[in-house]
């Protein structure tokens, strides 16, 4: 297949190259919590749903 000009200007996502970086310290073994996608790896608090109602 061949890729127009404009296709090989688009630069790689910042947001799935974080969240990779996040998923390889966890492998090793660090602690952490991704915000690279946009969605924590943890859920929202209730005090916080509830006071959006």
């Amino acid at each position: 297949m061949k890729l127009s000009d404009k296709a090989f200007s688009i630069s790689p996502s910042l947001t799935l190259d974080i969240t990779a970086k996040a998923n390889r310290m966890r492998k090793s073994g660090i602690n952490v919590i991704g915000f690279g996608a946009g969605e924590p790896d943890f859920d929202t608090p209730d005090y916080i749903k509830k006071s959006s109602n």
